[in-house]
């Protein structure tokens, strides 16, 4: 079922500039489009230094707001390549008035021509779409080609956290993680049963709470 878009959509996302980057969707190749940089100046954006986390595909902005106010001394990066859920998080954000997070419409094959080698010491990966028709298995956010990409732009023994409720993609990812010599440091199959301080609940998380739903959870150390 096709999502019906917001009113006002391009107006909106204009009046949320200080929060967004609206990306340059021109080029339909992502591989060609994550060739021609266009390095987003993060000293401008965050006037620190402070370290920067990412998230991958953050929906309507649940998590990663929660964690900029739980985390003022870092600095978010949410990407999410739908305008029309975007425009949530960051209309959330410019009412919260809060200043350690920013926006990026792009998808994760792009991140490249955003954000230089290096920048980022966190990934998040939180209920990512399993995609688990045959024939789709590359575009998975945890595929070793996507997990290259992370790579490359993280500082040395950068983690990325995943969270998920889907058995097969969980154990997909974690051996994703393997076969590219990733540290799986914790792998928890029921978070509910090894709880973590500092955890901040997405919207899916806390619907498939109420559901009884078991909630997997790993940390890999990115071996780079």
């Amino acid at each position: 079922m096709r999502m019906h878009r917001k009113d006002n959509l391009d107006e909106r996302l204009a009046a949320c500039a200080d929060v967004l980057t609206a990306a340059d969707l021109s080029q339909k190749n992502m591989k060609l489009a994550a060739e021609i940089k266009d390095y987003l100046p993060l000293q401008s954006i965050f006037k620190n230094d402070n370290p920067v986390h990412l998230e991958v595909g953050c929906g309507k902005g649940a998590f990663v707001l929660g964690m900029a106010k739980l985390h003022p001394d870092i600095n978010f990066i949410a990407i999410e390549k739908v305008s029309n859920v975007i425009i949530t998080a960051c209309e959330s954000a410019m009412l919260q008035g809060i200043k350690n997070v920013h926006f990026i419409n792009c998808a994760a094959e792009v991140l490249p021509k955003y954000f230089k080698n290096g920048t980022f010491s966190r990934i998040y990966l939180n209920f990512s779409d399993p995609l688990p028709k045959m024939g789709y298995t590359a575009q998975r956010l945890t595929h070793p080609r996507l997990l290259n990409v992370y790579a490359g732009l993280c500082v040395k023994n950068a983690e990325v956290w995943q969270k998920t409720d889907n058995l097969p993609f969980f154990e997909f990812s974690l051996e994703s993680y393997k076969q590219l010599g990733w540290e799986v440091k914790e792998e928890c199959r029921d978070l509910a049963s090894c709880p973590f301080e500092g955890n901040v609940l997405t919207e899916h998380e806390i619907k498939f709470m109420e559901q009884g739903k078991p909630i997997y959870r790993a940390v890999a150390v990115i071996n780079n």
